[in-house]
């Protein structure tokens, strides 16, 4: 018999790469023993003015000196979650001169190497990888959509607890969304000394940032068909 592939719960390394690049609004260039804060406030994101390709594949040496270039992201929860590092991610590669912070001109990286650095260890990815991967539609809208659930529907979020298996204990301090993808919705359980993430899987993946409103709506729904008694949040 057949086997249906397993649904995809969580993003890949590639998937979550691909988002940190799309939604970065800074990154640390270093370059020629600069390092070189650079942030994007007009919404092209901190990526937007460089252009990655293919490393060089001629035969012989290419034309001039190439200049080695690492570029540091780093992935930060958008709530007040304990430990809002979620994640790194380090580019690195080689310009054709050394970096120019004020140049308006798109600078063009030859890609070398991709890393994912979490809590859960490396993880590398290539430009290949990258290319052939479709930004998750909600990467550059995370943020806005969890700082306004956390703001404006704080009380709904309690609800989802009940979704967690198994069924927390009463240890729980504290429970804030941490993260929103395509996939499903991570909430944060805070404890007293540690703290741990659940993801709340949507029926299925979201195509469009339109569609993850509807998603949201049909947990809570899920929440209250479930009967649960005792004191989860304090």
């Amino acid at each position: 018999m057949r086997r249906t592939p397993a649904r995809a719960s969580a993003p890949t390394a590639v998937e979550r790469v691909r988002s940190i690049l799309a939604a970065a609004h800074s990154m640390t260039v270093v370059c020629d023993g600069r390092h070189t804060e650079v942030r994007r406030l007009d919404g092209s994101g901190a990526m937007g003015h460089f252009h990655l390709h293919a490393p060089f594949e001629g035969t012989g040496a290419p034309a001039g000196a190439r200049v080695p270039v690492r570029l540091e992201l780093t992935d930060i929860a958008p709530t007040p979650v304990r430990d809002r590092l979620r994640a790194r991610v380090t580019l690195t590669g080689l310009l054709a001169e050394p970096y120019d912070p004020d140049s308006t001109l798109s600078t063009c990286m030859e890609f070398g190497q991709g890393v994912l650095e979490d809590g859960s260890g490396r993880l590398y990815v290539t430009l290949h990888e990258l290319e052939a991967t479709e930004l998750d539609p909600l990467a550059t809208s995370e943020a806005g959509m969890l700082t306004h659930l956390v703001d404006e529907h704080a009380e709904l979020v309690p609800l989802l607890l009940r979704l967690v298996r198994p069924l927390p204990d009463g240890g729980v301090l504290r429970a804030l969304p941490a993260g929103v993808d395509r996939y499903s919705l991570t909430l944060r359980l805070e404890y007293r000394r540690t703290h741990r993430d659940v993801r709340l899987p949507f029926k299925t993946p979201v195509q469009h940032i339109d569609h993850v409103g509807p998603q949201i709506h049909a947990l809570l729904s899920e929440a209250r068909r479930l009967s649960h008694t005792g004191r989860l949040v304090t």
